[in-house]
């Protein structure tokens, strides 16, 4: 009997209640039907038959799982009754099966209820007709597979791989897949795309997509991973890429790694590189590598110029400690003592203004200033060391008032260092020029020296702490060559700025301060083209000096106060300028080579060009036998070099007032 066997399905058909099945007893069945359901009932493969005009559905034990609660009940029903909720889709392909046509469908979604609730399935399954004895068809069959955890693990799958492609796409680190011997770039991510430029590269072999990488080693390591198998790591290797399409090779540094891949079989089949652009981390580090060497070679610098004045300090102390010493070697050792140990304290203080400006605990004094009157105070305290190199120095002072607002000693310090630094690395008899410039919101001063100049790898590190150009095996210029960063830090104190140029090593140097010019100047004092035109209270004044430079420093000082300035070098020209000019006041030097200062008072005296004007003394003698002799001699007033520039605006303003002006 064809019912005999099939399982649970087939005991369930020879015991069913027929009766109220469109398909009747299967006493009445045809051939055709009894054949496929025998056919079916013996199958391990998930089956159905829908037979008839209103289709009655048969299955096998197999097809139980994919019916779920609508087993047993769907036995002999419609097959319209059973599968309602997904009926429109799968009608059209019934259609075609009852038609004479077979269909197959790969993976169709279905939404069934099949649980008590809606849920996502997906059938791979084919529907056949089945005629009769006659050859009509009277019904179809279907061999079908519930594709659901395949379709969903797939979907979870790609889900996974976009996940991970999204993640590979967004990671920091550069990541790139390569196929095959020749390395064709399979898959890129955007930090790669950023180190090597934004160019076509996927689907192209590694020497095609990177020409420029020719020679630099990179294919070759490729070469080998992929042959050997085994694994790269590299660190900071330089790699120069063309970033932009026919622009120059960019250096870059990267860590990596060359991971190679294999195949089920074992075999290489492509390569993994992972990696991280690590330049700027090169950089710091060589920063860091730098500034340690800076560090070592400052303090191997300050060990040395803390030594000299240590050894002459411990042998003078070792002769007084003997006690035979006359009183001339005693006095000579402690004077020995004494400047040496006042080094130290320079150096000492040096190291403590760098530290205090670094930290930012300066505090400026700052008050109105004209720098021209700063760079004489500064001129006067490099002078000694100008002139026992032989150094020619000119000034070129503004004829504008060059105010700022500042503190007086800290910018007397800094252009004293600056000249400091031009007249130690400058060679005897060479020249420094020093220049005082204004417009409209600046004020500059300009250092230039015809000295041993500046390295260009120095030159941009210069005003760096701990950064020094080479120097003489010898040594013998000292300090500690920190004079240029405490400039900066307090230029940059005073809102200025200062820089530092050389055309090269021999050829001398030049920096230049810049200054803000204060705002609220004196319109007069001020005026280029006044005609000349005095402004009130201003003055007829000689300078007697035969140091060219502190008479043209002084006359450039006194003319930007709106005074009338003649210079002369020796007493016959002081004579002949009196007589032509009729000054209303002489400012005279007593050391001049033809003939004494009081000696060329006592003839002015005796001009009736210069009888009533105000003569002073400017003159390095200060003792009381001087100032009597100078007084007998016919001068008014009497000042010390270096004269403060207040001393002589008081002298001035009196005479300016005895005058009436």
């Amino acid at each position: 009997m064809f019912l005999s066997g099939g399982g649970e399905v087939g005991a369930m058909m020879r015991t069913q209640d027929w009766s109220e099945s469109p398909l009747g007893h299967p006493r009445t069945w045809p051939q055709a039907l009894r054949t496929v359901v025998g056919l079916m009932l013996n199958s391990g493969f998930p089956m159905f038959v829908a037979w008839g005009e209103e289709l009655g559905f048969l299955y096998n034990d197999a097809y139980r799982d994919i019916l779920g609660d609508k087993h047993p009940r769907a036995l002999g029903r419609r097959f319209h009754d059973i599968w309602s909720e997904i009926w429109d889709d799968i009608k059209p392909l019934i259609d075609r099966a009852l038609n004479g046509e077979a269909t197959y469908v790969d993976r169709l979604l279905l939404v069934m209820n099949r649980h008590g609730y809606d849920e996502p399935t997906w059938f791979t399954f084919s529907y056949s007709p089945v005629p009769d004895e006659h050859g009509v068809v009277q019904g179809m069959h279907c061999a079908c597979v519930e594709v659901t955890e395949q379709v969903l693990a797939e979907k979870y799958r790609n889900e996974e791989n976009e996940r991970f492609r999204a993640l590979f796409e967004q990671a920091p680190g550069i990541m790139a897949v390569l196929r095959g011997p020749e390395h064709v770039f399979e898959l890129t991510n955007q930090s790669y795309l950023q180190l090597v430029g934004h160019r076509q590269i996927v689907g192209k072999p590694a020497r095609d997509a990177l020409p420029e990488v020719t020679g630099q080693g990179f294919f070759e390591l490729l070469d080998r991973v992929y042959h050997s198998g085994e694994p790269f790591v590299g660190h900071a290797l330089p790699l120069r890429v063309q970033i932009e399409p026919d622009g120059p090779l960019v250096e870059r540094f990267v860590d990596f790694v060359y991971q190679p891949i294999r195949d089920v079989n074992g075999a290489v089949s492509g390569i993994f590189v992972e990696g991280s652009d690590v330049t700027q981390r090169k950089q710091v580090e060589d920063e860091l590598r730098a500034a340690n060497r800076q560090k070592d070679q400052f303090l191997a610098m300050l060990a040395h110029e803390l030594r000299n004045p240590l050894a002459p300090i411990m042998t003078a102390a070792q002769l007084l400690k003997v006690g035979t010493l006359d009183n001339k070697s005693i006095a000579n050792a402690s004077e020995i003592i004494v400047r040496q140990a006042s080094h130290m304290t320079d150096l000492v203080n040096d190291l403590l203004d760098v530290s205090r400006v670094t930290r930012g605990l300066v505090t400026l004094e700052k008050e109105e200033l004209d720098l021209n009157v700063i760079v004489s105070a500064a001129v006067e305290q490099v002078r000694p060391l100008v002139d026992a190199r032989r150094h020619s120095l000119t000034l070129q002072l503004s004829g504008r008032s060059a105010h700022v607002i500042g503190d007086r000693t800290r910018l007397v310090q800094v252009i004293s260092n600056i000249l400091n630094n031009a007249a130690k690395y400058t060679a005897p008899g060479g020249s420094i020029l020093l220049s005082v410039t204004v417009d409209e919101q600046r004020v500059h001063v300009a250092v230039r020296d015809n000295g041993v100049g500046i390295a260009p790898d120095i030159l941009p590190y210069i005003f760096d702490l701990f950064t020094q150009a080479e120097r003489t095996p010898d040594r013998s210029q000292g300090g500690l060559g920190i004079g240029l960063a405490l400039v900066k830090s307090l230029v940059v104190l005073h809102g200025g700025t200062v820089r530092a140029d050389s055309p090269g090593l021999g050829r001398g140097s030049e920096f230049c301060i810049c200054l803000p010019r204060l705002a609220s100047l004196d319109a007069a004092a001020d005026d280029d083209g006044a005609g000349g035109v005095q402004v009130p209270g201003a003055l007829r004044v000689m300078v007697v000096d035969d140091n060219v430079d502190a008479a043209q420093m002084l006359a450039a000082l006194l003319e930007v106060q709106g005074h009338a300035v003649c210079v002369e070098y020796d007493a016959k020209g002081a004579l002949e300028g009196a007589r032509r000019e009729r000054p209303d006041v002489l400012l005279l030097d007593i050391g001049l080579p033809d003939m004494d200062g009081y000696e060329l008072a006592r003839a002015l005296r005796k001009q009736p060009e210069s009888a009533q004007a105000t003569l002073v003394a400017l003159t390095g003698y200060g003792q009381s036998q001087d100032r009597k002799e100078a007084e007998q001699a016919g001068f008014d007033h009497y000042l010390v070099k270096p004269a403060d520039m207040g001393q002589v605006n008081e002298v001035l303003a009196e005479a300016a007032r005895a005058r009436g002006r």
